[in-house]
């Protein structure tokens, strides 16, 4: 109620000189004329009253205006996209949980682990008169630490020269018993057991020019104890590698 007394004298009766009214009892403002007392400090009151509502107005309004621009460049793929270019910020990593759902490509179908495919030998390159075909570097050694650098440092070296390497494996590791015999009886017993470890690194496509130099970068590094031999691939150096199974065979050879 105060309020709109305020407001209703800020109207009429500001900048209003207030002079004494019989009839009514109170007092009459003329303009022109600055007001003095009571009703004077209430006129200036209430103008200042007024001027800081029109204030609270202009700013009610300003915020209003700035909240709907935004709502409206939220909504708007053409708005949203100014305000990224102008912004240049990165929202979705802003948060953990804004990378859900994002993808960079397909994956492969997963194959079932129930039945692994027989594995099968690869068609054994025969070479030609300037190239030769697949052929084994072959790395035996009783140290295994020692094999297995050396076989990683051939490897590296034909990748470098651009030889292309088809395969590098690990041979089954063989057992090996050195029995000694008395002097006095024919009795033998067991002096030492050896293990031997073989790494080969197949390659493909090497010119026959090319060969000798290779040749003698490896055996230049080579390392004490490594014994190194080169060959061409076959057959058999491919079966090796499986696993017999005698009793299984067998049995094939009754069944056919």
């Amino acid at each position: 109620e105060l309020l709109r007394n305020c407001r209703r004298e800020a109207r009429g009766v500001t900048g209003m000189h207030v002079l004494p009214d019989r009839e009514r009892g109170g007092r009459v403002c003329l303009p022109g004329v600055r007001c003095s007392g009571r009703a004077g400090r209430r006129a200036r009151m209430c103008a200042a009253l007024g001027k800081v509502l029109c204030l609270g107005k202009e700013m009610f309004l300003k915020q209003a205006f700035a909240l709907s621009r935004v709502t409206a460049a939220r909504e708007s793929p053409i708005c949203a996209i100014g305000s990224t270019l102008l912004s240049c910020n990165r929202h979705y990593r802003s948060q953990p949980t804004h990378g859900i759902g994002r993808f960079r490509h397909l994956l492969p179908p997963e194959l079932s682990k129930k039945r692994r495919d027989k594995i099968r030998m690869k068609e054994i390159s025969a070479g030609s008169d300037h190239e030769y075909g697949d052929l084994n570097i072959q790395m035996t050694a009783y140290d295994m630490c020692l094999v297995e650098h050396f076989a990683q440092y051939v490897h590296k070296l034909c990748n470098r020269l651009s030889i292309r390497v088809n395969e590098s494996y690990a041979m089954p590791t063989k057992t090996m018993e050195v029995m000694l015999v008395q002097e006095q009886g024919s009795r033998q017993y067991l002096d030492a057991v050896l293990t031997t470890h073989q790494r080969v690194v197949q390659i493909s496509g090497l010119s026959s020019t090319f060969a000798p130099v290779l040749l003698e970068v490896i055996q230049s590094n080579q390392p004490e104890g490594v014994h190194l031999s080169m060959k061409e691939h076959t057959e058999a150096d491919f079966k090796i590698r499986l696993k017999a199974r005698p009793e299984l065979e067998e049995l094939m050879a009754q069944m056919s």
